[in-house]
């Protein structure tokens, strides 16, 4: 493995970067794996790894169909805490710098696993961005039969009883704040902080699905146990069985550790790509090859704009005081 950028001698890392640059600049067909470490930056949780819980629970264990049948006010207050944390955030300059690629670059396609909306919120053009996992802001009938789905919705709170309680004082909560809250994402009492107690909800007050009037609405994401989507997993697949070969795979924010995604890394290689790992965590370039592959080690929106601004430009140049593109 090629040293980390993280290391203390300025030379080697202009010197791994310079390379990184030169075979950049001859790629043709480029692919990037997008993984929850894009947005940390952001200020939204992995939920994954050390301190990946949500209030007492692994958040792994609430994203369940299971979970959803034996208790769907307590599923849907976490994802509409996801959604309120993401609608209250900023794409950061790797969402842009990604989106710039896009733009750019005919021949590439991010395989994204979040579901926070933020590189479409950076404009990342939606045909070169396939959302493995769904998107947090899309809602479909708990029963598959019915098929109902409604795109974009991005409504907070989605029902009003799912609102972010305010104090102890709220008609609709019975939460009680315990200390303040200091996470600016969060306009209210942080409910992922189990000293605060969570408002009591009638599953009658969540949100119904609209066309067969019976069956709860859910968060259109893949759960654990669920299938990704169909459509989705053709467009990957077109893209890697071409006949063309992969000049270049960019693993960014993820530890690539759920399938079919973590497979991804090794199908681009036999397509003859170079793999360039952008990650805080140091385990994660262990498996590069030393010969061939990068390991940039760090907070994506700092490094990878860096890695891509011989074909991007400076990305700051594009986001607004608001964050959002021109």
């Amino acid at each position: 493995m090629k040293e980390s950028a993280s290391a203390s001698d300025p030379d080697a890392k202009s010197a791994m970067l310079e390379d990184f640059h030169s075979h950049l600049l001859k790629s043709r067909r480029i692919v990037a794996l997008l993984g929850a470490g894009l947005s940390a930056s952001s200020g939204l949780p992995t939920f994954r790894g050390a301190g990946g819980l949500w209030r007492t629970h692994d958040a792994t264990s609430i994203a369940t169909p299971q979970a959803f049948a034996a208790d769907p006010a307590f599923v849907w207050q976490f994802y509409s805490y996801r959604r309120h944390m993401a609608l209250n955030a900023k794409p950061n300059a790797a969402h842009y710098a990604l989106a710039q690629l896009a733009k750019s670059t005919t021949k590439f396609l991010a395989l994204s696993q979040n579901v926070d909306g933020l590189s479409q919120r950076a404009h990342h053009p939606p045909s070169k961005l396939k959302l493995l996992h769904g998107n947090l802001f899309d809602l479909k009938c708990s029963d598959a039969k019915c098929g109902y789905r409604e795109p974009n919705n991005t409504t907070d709170p989605v029902v009003p009883i799912l609102a972010i309680p305010q104090s102890g004082q709220d008609p609709t909560a019975t939460a009680t704040a315990t200390e303040p809250n200091t996470n600016p994402l969060i306009r209210g009492l942080d409910i992922s902080n189990p000293n605060h107690t969570l408002p009591s909800i009638p599953t009658a007050s969540l949100p119904h699905c609209p066309q067969c009037r019976k069956s709860l609405l859910r968060p259109g994401v893949v759960w654990f146990g669920e299938s990704l989507p169909t459509d989705v997993l053709a467009d990957v697949d077109a893209f890697f069985s071409a006949d063309e070969p992969i000049d270049l795979m960019l693993v960014v924010g993820t530890s690539s550790a759920v399938y079919p995604a973590a497979g991804y890394t090794q199908v681009a290689r036999n397509k003859g790509a170079r793999v360039a790992v952008v990650n805080p965590d140091p385990g994660s370039g262990r498996a590069l090859d030393g010969k061939r592959d990068w390991f940039f080690c760090g907070d994506a929106a700092e490094i990878l704009p860096e890695m891509l601004r011989p074909l991007v430009g400076d990305v700051r140049g594009v986001i607004d005081e608001k964050g959002d593109a021109d």
